[in-house]
């Protein structure tokens, strides 16, 4: 299986992860569970790049990456704060990208973190900056972010950065939970992926949203991979998924499944949810899969795509 969307793949900017592909090691697996991926688009003197923010949880402690896609040079230009357990939790770097000097801020002093994720969900934030333009703003403290970068405050204080996709790793037994949002400065909602493959001889896929279920695939074995339509937000979501692994895997190491949601922001709904085709047999590879996802570059308005690996876990 390839890695996917190609908005993380080749033609996009990459980050080093290991679970490209179903690893059998047990400290790949680990690895890959505690590694949220997420993309910006954003722009720097006038010219569109994608910013990649990756967060890392590992024995050391937390760590935090950013790294911007000089397609000029096509080179990745990467800053890496290495994990905080026993350094400082705030500070600045600077790196080179599109000919410009770029200043990265992050004060993460007091973060706050949701259960088991290794991104912080308040008490922080997270900066760059040029020309002292804010270029990207992450996090909940942006007075003390404008303040700590003297940069040019323009209410309201955000920056212009687009939130285009993200990828987490998620591990249970059968339930696997995440906070997600579906498309940029969307609500934050309760996303919950159930499936129980132990001793069960018909398994089944349930997805809910904010506690409703949104999406039930009976009959797995035959409909291991597959994709359907649910609404979220007023938005078509699309929902993607491969399962191949938790049912077919074998040996000790089962791997894990892969689920994409699609936002489609060029189709706003009135309401009710669409039903595709249960048939529908279009996605017979997982690389053909892959292929329906252009480079998010080539998009000045780019869907949002949430990107989740669950791992099984004994």
């Amino acid at each position: 299986m390839r890695d996917f969307p190609s908005c993380f793949s080749e033609n996009g900017v990459q980050v080093a992860d290991s679970s490209s592909s179903f690893a059998s090691s047990s400290t790949v697996t680990k690895t890959a569970q505690n590694l949220v991926t997420c993309l910006y688009q954003c722009r720097i003197r006038g010219r569109s790049c994608l910013i990649t923010v990756s967060w890392t949880k590992t024995l050391m402690g937390l760590g935090l990456a950013l790294g911007i896609d000089d397609s000029s040079h096509h080179c990745l230009c990467k800053v890496e704060i290495k994990p905080w357990l026993f350094s400082k939790k705030n500070g600045s770097r600077s790196l080179e990208a599109y000919s410009c000097k770029i200043d990265v801020y992050w004060d993460l002093s007091s973060a706050k973190f949701g259960s088991g994720s290794p991104e912080p969900q308040q008490g922080f934030y997270v900066a760059a900056v040029v020309d002292k333009q804010m270029i990207l703003l992450l996090g909940d403290m942006t007075k003390e972010a404008f303040k700590k970068t003297n940069a040019s405050a323009i209410l309201p204080l955000t920056s212009s950065a687009v939130f285009v996709a993200k990828r987490e790793h998620l591990s249970g037994k059968k339930v696997f939970s995440t906070k997600a949002q579906f498309c940029d400065n969307g609500q934050v909602h309760d996303l919950v992926l159930e499936c129980d493959t132990i001793g069960v001889s018909d398994p089944c896929l349930m997805v809910r949203v904010d506690r409703k279920t949104v999406l039930q695939v009976k009959r797995l074995k035959w409909k291991f991979r597959g994709n359907h339509t649910i609404l979220v937000d007023g938005f078509a979501v699309e929902v993607l998924w491969d399962v191949h692994n938790w049912l077919f895997g074998g040996g000790s190491s089962v791997g894990n499944a892969v689920f994409m949601f699609r936002t489609c922001l060029e189709k706003l709904w009135g309401g009710g949810s669409q039903q595709q085709h249960d048939d529908d047999m279009s996605l017979l590879t997982w690389s053909s899969f892959s292929q329906r996802f252009v480079d998010c570059k080539s998009h000045q308005n780019p869907d949002f795509k949430l990107v989740l690996y669950a791992w099984k876990s004994e």
